[in-house]
This record gives structure tokens, sequence and C-alpha cells, in this order.
């Protein structure tokens, strides 16, 4: 069996209810298609760590107030991957892409409108699920 890549995925939410989403860079995995951002735990890290530096790392962000959202495991025919999604509550920075990827902030209802890798899907269902207001 293939080992399961852990992936922490962070749901950047705007005061103004907008979610920050990243275009994968073509040469990767899924490349060209939109996520939302994140990435690999490090041996060592909780996937608080994980995620704060790879927001920072990718976006230009930093995470300030964390709560869990949803935990998907997706199986694609290369690997399998574990998607320890949180929701980011507080954020300082403005957000960029920092590796020369394209970002925009989308209402939850445009979500639909973007091509996402299969595994989102389940994230993107269970943001309209959750209640993403105070």
């Amino acid at each position: 069996m293939a080992s399961v890549v852990h992936v922490a995925v962070g749901v950047v939410c705007r005061d103004d209810g907008k979610i920050l989403i990243a275009r994968r860079p073509d040469h990767l995995h899924m490349g060209g298609r939109w996520e939302f951002p994140g990435g690999k735990v490090e041996s060592g890290e909780s996937v608080q760590q994980a995620l704060s530096r790879e927001l920072l790392e990718e976006v230009a962000i930093e995470a300030t107030d964390l709560k869990p959202l949803v935990e998907i495991r997706h199986e694609y025919p290369e690997k399998t991957v574990l998607l320890d999604t949180w929701q980011v509550t507080a954020f300082s920075g403005e957000a960029e892409g920092r590796e020369g990827q394209e970002t925009a902030w989308v209402a939850v209802d445009e979500l639909d409108h973007y091509q996402f890798p299969d595994a989102n899907q389940a994230i993107i269902e269970a943001i309209k699920a959750a209640e993403f207001s105070d």
C-alpha cells in the first residue's frame, strides 16, 4: 500500500466571508487547479505548526486563530492524501502568492466556479455546511 501524504490545509476566511484560494503551479500534481493553501506536515510538526508555516511561506499571512474543519482521506491512483483541514478565523498580513501562484478571494457560493483537485470537493462541502460567520 502506498504511504499517506499528511497535508495541513487552511480555509482562510476574511471578515467579509470570502475565502482565499490559490492556483497550483502547472508542474505539480493537479497543476493548474485551484486549492486551499497549505502543505505537507513535516516530521516533528503539529498540524497547526505545519499550517502556520505553509501559510507564511505560500501566501504571506500569519494565522492567529485556527479551528478544525474536516479531515479527508482521498485516494488518487498515484498516492493517498490525508487533508487535515482547518478554518483560519483570524490572521495578519495581506495574502499574496509568494511562489508566483495566482490567488483569489472568493465567496462560498462562487467556489463551484473553480476547478479544484478531486480531494477538495469534500472540503468545499464542509465549508458550505459550516457556519462561516460569527
